[in-house]
């Protein structure tokens, strides 16, 4: 079976994981943390950077320096996972979903502007498999209306919008480092502020609700409660693995490309004109190979596909439920219908994309969808 993920280690994490256990710290916010942190701010122009747990998590403390009020309302994309929801709800706030557009999963200007009200005060754009949303559109619509911009750019590492790097645009941001991810730590995450007026509160809610990190730069002579807040960063554990990625991205990028790149070149050949939709970039974005999707005329034809390719030795998965359909959801929806992430919802599948797929398997996963679609459409 060539499985549809699997976990690349570059070689270097268990020494550096034997660093840590020979440190004085292991709780988090050590060496190996300013090493990651230091990476992103200098490789990709991020103004503050802050290591968390989860890419939830970084949603979360995303979610509390928006500082929403119960009422406000948040413009979140229906096809995205759960926790770009949710962070907001747990602030009280209402989440008012957003359609795909009709070219790719990511929401447009046309999707957001009929959402926007004088409650709205937060539009959530995710760059689904790490292909940027129109930024220069959403950024002015958000000036026009006084709304935040946060960045879910839990796919997007190393990937830009017009020569700037995703997570770099928007007043806040959030990756993940799960292990699904291009550059992974088993599960992790990094909370970006590009906003000044949000640093000093982010660095709080990162440590418990206290000016702990001030302490430590001897900033103040003692530190205390200050806010609200949580348990967010992660160990010197977590850091040491990332860190071992984070130094073999170009290669890592390089190899996920190159796979993207055989899937692309051999079922664009292949299964143009059959009904099946192929990944289609913008000219303002680039392709960080972090996903090849193909998207299937009907849940059935999907659901064929699948099963017939699992027969022949090859996982493949769909993604999101939409979140406005969804069984917590549902009932609260009150929008038109969102067709385009109906559409994603019950046709897209995604093949398998991870470092170590040879070429030769690559190959061999493009031809055997290529035949699946084939047998499924003549069935």
């Amino acid at each position: 079976m060539i499985p549809f993920n699997k976990p690349y280690c570059s070689g270097r994490e268990l020494d550096y994981i034997k660093t840590v256990c020979g440190s004085t710290t292991m709780s988090g916010n050590g060496d190996f943390t300013k090493l990651c942190h230091d990476f992103f701010e200098k490789r990709y122009g991020f103004r503050k950077c802050l290591l968390t747990t989860s890419g939830t998590d970084a949603l979360e403390m995303c979610a509390m320096l928006c500082n929403l009020k119960p009422g406000d309302e948040v413009i979140v994309p229906s096809y995205t996972f759960v926790s770009s929801a949710i962070a907001f709800l747990r602030e009280g706030a209402k989440v008012a979903f957003a359609d795909s557009g009709a070219d790719n999963p990511n929401i447009t200007v046309e999707q957001i502007n009929p959402l926007i009200t004088d409650k709205t005060k937060v539009i959530v754009v995710v760059h689904y498999a790490g292909i940027a949303c129109d930024m220069d559109s959403i950024m002015a619509l958000a000036e026009q209306h006084h709304l935040l911009v946060v960045e879910d750019a839990t796919h997007a590492i190393d990937s830009y919008y017009k020569g700037r790097p995703l997570g770099s645009i928007g007043h806040l941001a959030a990756f993940s480092f799960h292990e699904t991810k291009n550059i992974n730590c088993g599960e992790g995450g990094m909370l970006v502020i590009n906003d000044e007026r949000f640093i000093r509160r982010s660095e709080i809610i990162w440590e418990k609700g206290t000016n702990r990190a001030e302490f430590y730069r001897g900033m103040v002579n003692k530190y205390g409660w200050c806010d609200i807040g949580s348990s967010f960063l992660p160990s010197e554990f977590n850091a040491a693995f990332l860190w071992a990625q984070l130094e073999q991205i170009e290669d890592i990028q390089k190899r996920r490309i190159r796979i993207w790149t055989i899937y692309d070149k051999i079922l664009h050949t292949q299964v143009e004109n059959k009904g099946v939709v192929l990944p289609q970039i913008p000219e303002y974005a680039t392709n960080n190979g972090h996903m090849y999707y193909l998207v299937c005329p009907s849940l059935a034809f999907r659901t064929q596909l699948i099963a017939w390719l699992k027969e022949r030795g090859v996982q493949t998965t769909f993604h999101y439920l939409p979140l406005h359909s969804s069984d917590y959801y549902k009932g609260q929806f009150k929008g038109k219908p969102l067709v385009n992430c109906d559409r994603y919802g019950d046709g897209l599948v995604r093949l398998p994309l991870y470092y170590e797929l040879s070429d030769e398997d690559a190959e061999k996963v493009a031809q055997l969808v290529a035949e699946g679609i084939d047998a499924v459409a003549g069935a």
